[in-house]
């Protein structure tokens, strides 16, 4: 089945099975992020993604429920210096992290300063020892497609195991283009490379908006390449409208396809 014949509730049970279940608001708390980890359990999403700071509660809730804890470093900004960047991703692993998602220092990169950017990849790369480390290169901000699928080549070339669009924060955030550029450097990895997967984040609301990025996936890719271990939708609201269509059985025809 590929993108074109999945039905709204087909991509809606793929959301739910990829949702990395997000908070990284500015004023959240440390209810707010248990509450998360409630939702995120009693609908089985992939992970749930918070503060460093929440990281230890979130673990000790989610033990044995099989919802992964995901955490920010460098966030949102990029521009950490390297030795708090990795004494975060450090403290993080203590606490209980199973992925690491990392802002590639992409100011740095756009001023060709790709010694700075690496040698944050590489620091969170052996922090984070056997945890998921996602690599967000902030798309929105790099704008133009070749610029797109050169970080992502360095994000792959420096141990990332996702290229993740967006922090949420900039002003643009994912876009079909970025998943695009993004998805097309991972098909083109030569075979017998290690495994990269996508995340899409930032602006992810509906089940229609998921769709989009479900049909380039299934297209680049093939129709079996989506699952946890390859795809990731990073956002706070989708949850409600997947629920809604599933809830609902909504559209079991195939949708057309979606233009972008």
């Amino acid at each position: 089945m590929d993108g074109m014949t999945r039905t709204d509730a087909d991509v809606a049970a793929l959301a739910l099975a990829t949702l990395d279940l997000t908070d990284l608001g500015d004023d959240t708390s440390l209810e707010n992020a248990l509450a998360l980890a409630h939702r995120a359990a009693e609908h089985g999403t992939a992970a749930v993604c918070v503060w460093p700071r929440y990281v230890a509660a979130s673990a000790e809730a989610l033990a044995g429920t099989g919802v992964k804890v995901a955490t920010v470093v460098n966030f949102p900004s990029g521009e950490e210096a390297v030795a708090l960047v990795v004494a975060t991703t450090t403290r993080a692993i203590a606490d209980g992290a199973d992925e690491i998602d990392v802002v590639l220092p992409y100011r740095a990169f756009l001023a060709a300063d790709v010694a700075a950017a690496e040698s944050v990849l590489d620091g969170v790369r052996e922090a984070a020892g056997d945890a998921v480390v996602k690599v967000i290169v902030e798309s929105g901000e790099l704008q133009a497609t070749p610029v797109i699928e050169a970080a992502a080549r360095l994000a792959i070339d420096h141990g990332a195991q996702f290229v993740k669009t967006s922090t949420g924060k900039s002003p643009v955030s994912a876009t079909p283009e970025a998943a695009e550029a993004i998805l097309g450097v991972i098909a083109a990895l030569p075979a017998g490379s290690a495994r990269v997967g996508f995340k899409a984040s930032g602006g992810i609301r509906s089940v229609a908006d998921a769709r989009v990025y479900v049909e380039i996936a299934d297209r680049l890719l093939g129709e079996d390449w989506i699952s946890a271990d390859t795809f990731r939708f990073g956002a706070s609201s989708l949850l409600d409208d997947v629920l809604r269509v599933l809830d609902g059985r909504a559209s079991e025809a195939p949708a057309s396809p979606t233009a972008y």
